[in-house]
């Protein structure tokens, strides 16, 4: 099997629409009858990223437009997250130590360390005064 099918969704930068987004995601994934265990993953990655977008990248109050880009190409899932908050590059975060107890880890980080194990590819890029992170996937589909 070999095609190419993709969405696009405009949000706001409000916690609310994620839950919203996540919805219309999982009916896209299972149109395309993707397993249940790689739409979870896609979608606790996804509701990750858009928290910290949401709640890190902007320096005021003002609404903000992001764009969530998600297709399907043969047997890969793509994902992106284009904002235009200040410039962040999620991946430059040094993997949290998670054999230390708990007490003596700092704080933040472990959501990006999820996605960075969830997610079979994740990449970051700065275009045009805009933050772009593009998340892969290898799926199948669901027997």
């Amino acid at each position: 099997m070999n095609f190419k099918v993709g969405v696009s969704f405009k949000i706001k930068n409000d916690l609310s629409e994620i839950a919203i987004l996540r919805d219309k995601i999982e009916l896209f994934c299972k149109q395309y009858q993707l397993q249940q265990r790689a739409i979870n993953s896609i979608k606790l990655s996804m509701d990750e990223i858009l928290t910290n977008v949401i709640s890190y990248s902007f320096k005021d109050k003002s609404p903000h437009e992001i764009i969530v880009r998600a297709s399907l190409d043969s047997f890969l899932f793509h994902i992106e997250i284009e904002d235009d908050g200040f410039q962040f590059n999620p991946l430059q975060i040094p993997e949290p130590d998670i054999d230390k107890p708990l007490e003596d880890r700092q704080i933040g980080g472990l959501g990006v360390y999820l996605v960075r194990k969830l997610m079979d590819c994740v990449e970051y890029r700065r275009e045009n005064g805009r933050n772009i992170l593009i998340m892969k996937k290898n799926i199948s589909i669901a027997s």
